[in-house]
């Protein structure tokens, strides 16, 4: 197998369980190693100062790929932090909150892809990895043919750090509200965790007073035996929908199985994804802040535009990938233009005042807070969005470049669509 097929943006990904599987234990030790080889020569670090921060989603084959991949970390001299089954986004809080006692992080998760699917995402301070970074820790990984008994071995920790980011969700809530203990009292909530990492939320959101009758999926099972864990996905969104209409309650979040990805339903069921997903939080932020830049991927409607315009906005479409709008807003923050948020239409979303961590429980958060605002007053989220004007039928075609220098042909074809636009 050329192990640089496994390179996925900047991601790792591969099958992971049956008769052609591809990212295995072994592999998933070699990788471990290399990085650490790729993380003390890009970060300065002598690698006996090197904290790594692990964790999974509810996969299948997430705990053993966790445990190999630690076992490759302490083999070349770092330390393996453990936190187990976890989110995504958890894992670069921590890298942002605590940068005395973590170095780099990395996740065991597939995102949305079926079961038998797995991967690694990379983190250090500054944010995920990129595609470069991939290629140097895949051809260390590729040029390995042992390991090093030489080598000082690391340390292996197991830290529950869920529940420090657990808090400061928490945190969030009560600073936005009225700050006592029982906020959320009279929201009705469903959850959909779809049986990935983030069934926890449901318990947040009790715990601070909201009925969460109607919550669905939130024990881990990584078959995903009811539906994609996917906020694009039609049948999971149906689900959501339905559950919320049957316990009658004012509102749905649904995330994908490591939770860098939300969507919501209003109270009649309806989906705020894609167009509405961004239109909804554009509008909650134009509320007090008027001439900001909402940075999106490409594939926005019209209407969306529109809507931003007219609500006091700027839009900037960018081309896709959650690490480019996100990256975009950035630059632009640099050069003196006020973007607090990077959003694509998959539900990718990061807010500058939570140091652009792409994470779906902070957005699925803002929403319920601002589901609480709307029905003190009766209103509803919808309410937010009504005047978004939007396409009566929609649909994304994605082609594939099968030519060997895809990029060279996707620019040929792109000046090629704009010399007869």
């Amino acid at each position: 197998m050329n192990i640089f097929s496994l390179k996925s943006g900047s991601d790792i990904r591969g099958i992971a369980y049956g008769d052609n599987t591809e990212l295995t234990i072994d592999l998933a030790k070699k990788i471990g190693f290399a990085f650490v080889e790729f993380l003390s020569k890009k970060a300065g670090i002598s690698k006996e100062n090197l904290n790594i921060a692990l964790g999974r989603d509810s996969r299948i084959t997430g705990k053993a790929l966790l445990k190999y991949l630690a076992e490759g970390i302490i083999e070349n001299g770092a330390n393996a932090i453990v936190f187990g089954m976890c989110t995504t986004p958890s894992l670069f809080h921590c890298l942002l909150h605590e940068p005395e006692n973590y170095s780099a992080s990395i996740m065991v998760t597939a995102s949305h892809h079926p079961w038998n699917r797995n991967g690694f995402k990379f983190f250090m301070p500054k944010g995920g990895l990129s595609g470069n970074d991939i290629i140097d820790i895949l051809n260390i990984a590729d040029k390995m043919q042992s390991f090093p008994s030489s080598i000082k071995k690391g340390v292996l920790k197991q830290v529950d750090y869920l529940e420090k980011y657990k808090n400061s969700l928490k945190t969030l809530i009560c600073n936005s509200l009225n700050n006592d203990d029982k906020p959320l009292f009279d929201l009705h909530v469903v959850v959909d965790a779809g049986n990935g990492a983030g069934g926890f939320y449901a318990k947040i959101l009790q715990d601070l007073g909201a009925n969460v009758l109607g919550s669905q999926f939130l024990d881990p099972d990584g078959t995903f035996p009811n539906h994609i864990p996917n906020p694009e996905n039609k049948v999971a969104m149906e689900f959501i929908s339905k559950a919320v209409i049957n316990n009658k309650a004012d509102i749905g979040v649904i995330f994908d199985a490591d939770c860098d990805r939300a969507a919501v339903v209003d109270s009649k069921g309806n989906e705020i994804n894609r167009n509405r997903l961004i239109a909804l939080i554009s509008a909650i932020l134009l509320k007090n802040n008027k001439d900001i830049t909402i940075v999106t991927d490409s594939v926005t409607s019209t209407g969306l535009s529109d809507f931003i315009k007219k609500n006091g906005g700027i839009h900037h479409r960018f081309k896709r990938g959650y690490r480019n709008v996100i990256d975009e807003s950035i630059r632009l923050n640099s050069i003196g233009i006020n973007s607090p948020l990077a959003i694509e239409t998959s539900g990718h979303c990061a807010f500058r005042d939570n140091y652009y961590i792409d994470d779906g429980m902070y957005l699925a958060t803002y929403i319920v807070i601002w589901a609480k605002r709307m029905k003190e007053i009766n209103g509803s989220i919808s309410d937010l969005i009504k005047d978004l004007k939007e396409p009566i039928e929609s649909d994304e075609i994605r082609l594939s470049i099968t030519v060997d220098n895809f990029r060279d042909f996707g620019k040929n074809l792109i000046a090629d669509v704009e010399s007869i636009a």
